[in-house]
């Protein structure tokens, strides 16, 4: 990934509030039919690991070998960016479009597991989050859905994990900007309705 400094983001706070806020990951690795990708929602364990799972109809388990790399990428807030946002150009002309966003790049290494207790905890982790998210006290649970069902729904899956190797993360949120530029592009988004974007770049200048 082309990373200028000034757009390197090393907060792991940051790192992780764009992995929590976009957690559908596209896990890029070379097969023995070339190269595929796949996307999939993926958690940290509390051991620092990725987990998650996927259809066992998906032939990624049978064509990515066990213990190969793979890159899992994290695609947080975009927006386009016009020139005539910046009260700069009015003088000199000088500029052109760009593209804001934030995107997070996850090097580690691929397990796949067929054991009940590994695709279950794969399951929870994820229901677990985003259900409290959704639905909050009335968040759904597997017990709720009758025991043979959820072991035949079990069955259909394919857990994966992969162990971190190396994380590379990028915020282009036009910290390169002079602070008058700077705030007409975000009241521009603003004006567009792009408020989640517009506060991420306040957010990060702050």
């Amino acid at each position: 990934m082309y990373l200028p400094d000034h757009f390197k983001e090393v907060d792991p706070a940051e790192i992780a509030s764009i992995i929590a806020g976009a957690p559908l990951a596209c896990v890029v690795a070379n097969s023995s039919e070339g190269l595929v990708a796949n996307h999939v929602p993926l958690m940290f364990d509390k051991s620092g690991d990725l987990i998650g799972h996927f259809a066992i109809a998906n032939d990624m388990h049978r064509t990515v070998a066990d213990g190969q790399e793979v890159m899992a990428i994290f695609r947080g807030l975009d927006g386009y960016i016009s020139p005539n946002s910046y009260p700069s150009k009015l003088e000199h002309h000088r500029h052109v479009p760009t593209w804001n966003y934030q995107v997070v790049h996850i090097h580690g290494i691929i397990t796949f597991q067929h054991d009940e207790r590994s695709k279950r905890a794969a399951i929870g982790l994820l229901t677990r989050d985003q259900e409290r998210r959704v639905n909050g006290d009335r968040a759904w649970r597997m017990a709720d859905a009758p025991a043979d069902y959820m072991l035949d729904m079990i069955g259909k899956i394919v857990a994966l994990r992969i162990s971190v190797t190396r994380t590379i993360a990028k915020s282009k949120l036009s910290q390169n900007r002079d602070q008058r530029d700077f705030d007409g592009a975000v009241e521009e988004l603003k004006a567009h309705g792009d408020q989640a974007l517009a506060e991420r770049m306040v957010a990060k200048r702050n």
